[in-house]
């Protein structure tokens, strides 16, 4: 046991060494011209920014850890033993980037046997790195952070929403959702950088996550940031949430929230899937109509 805790506060070490360098990469050449592409029929976009960040971090943690399996946004897996996992998120905010807003991050997470055991999160735009430990708590650089504070009585709720490349505008749950969740919320951010949401989550600075058809490189390291400072994860229908590492193109839906706010979030992702059958029909009448 005590050789297991070792090995995972060196691997930490490594982690915030290795996304700190990918910061520091990546600051530096948004100075300058990089190239945008295309990468998938979804509009997603890749940069030749994401690729040496990715190679940075992966030849880091190789140099450390040769036997370990990395599995990366950009390269996918890299066979090891699946004792110990590495899911490596080389920037977080691709598209921001793209259009010139600095609100990006790098993250890594480490999983043991699929069990998410450490996540690092480093935001290069304030050089600010977050990281958290299973059962050891979840820090930034000001030290622990405290229990999310409880919002002001009779406020509403700031929520961060996630969704997946893939899904469509035609996707009727979706859409139905975002109405159900803006009607109800104080303000709906949609950041195009999930690990900021997860960040600002376990900060405090916003009540919600709400999770639709998202990613899984971005997920672990940050939904491990925010149930150490105290966040609750739960499915979208309010059962329990795995969070375990699986197939890594496997898509989730989840609410992240205080226990004070998860019982408000459900009842109000309820709302959202009673609304589709009205919001179906919407959408398909706005199809048949033309531009002029």
């Amino acid at each position: 046991m005590t050789q297991q805790r070792l090995d995972i506060e060196h691997a930490r070490a490594v982690a915030i060494d290795a996304v700190e360098a990918a910061g520091d990469l990546l600051r530096s050449r948004l100075l300058g011209a990089f190239d945008v592409q295309r990468k998938d029929a979804a509009g997603d976009l890749v940069t030749d920014l994401d690729f040496a960040s990715e190679n940075l971090i992966i030849g880091r943690l190789r140099a450390e850890f040769p036997g370990h399996r990395i599995v990366a946004e950009e390269s996918g897996e890299l066979p090891g033993d699946h004792r110990w996992s590495w899911i490596v998120d080389p920037l977080d905010g691709t598209n921001n980037v793209a259009i010139g807003l600095a609100d990006y991050c790098v993250g890594v997470a480490l999983a043991e046997y699929g069990r998410p055991v450490l996540g690092v999160i480093h935001e290069p735009a304030s050089a600010a790195t977050w990281w958290a430990q299973e059962g050891v708590g979840a820090y930034g650089p000001a030290g622990r952070l405290p229990r999310p504070r409880t919002g002001l009585p009779g406020t509403l709720p700031t929520l961060a929403w996630v969704q997946g490349h893939p899904v469509g505008r035609e996707d009727v749950r979706a859409t139905a959702l975002k109405l159900s969740l803006e009607r109800s919320a104080k303000r709906l951010l949609q950041l195009w950088a999930p690990l900021l949401g997860w960040v600002m989550l376990a900060r405090g600075d916003i009540d919600g996550v709400i999770g639709y058809e998202a990613g899984a490189v971005d997920l672990y390291a940050g939904a491990l940031l925010a149930k150490e400072a105290g966040v609750t994860l739960r499915e979208l229908d309010g059962g329990p949430f795995d969070d375990h590492v699986g197939t890594m193109d496997r898509t989730r839906s989840f609410i992240a929230a205080r226990t004070e706010v998860l019982g408000r979030l459900v009842r109000v992702v309820d709302d959202g899937t009673a609304l589709q059958e009205h919001v179906g029909r919407i959408l398909r009448y706005g199809a048949g109509r033309k531009l002029v």
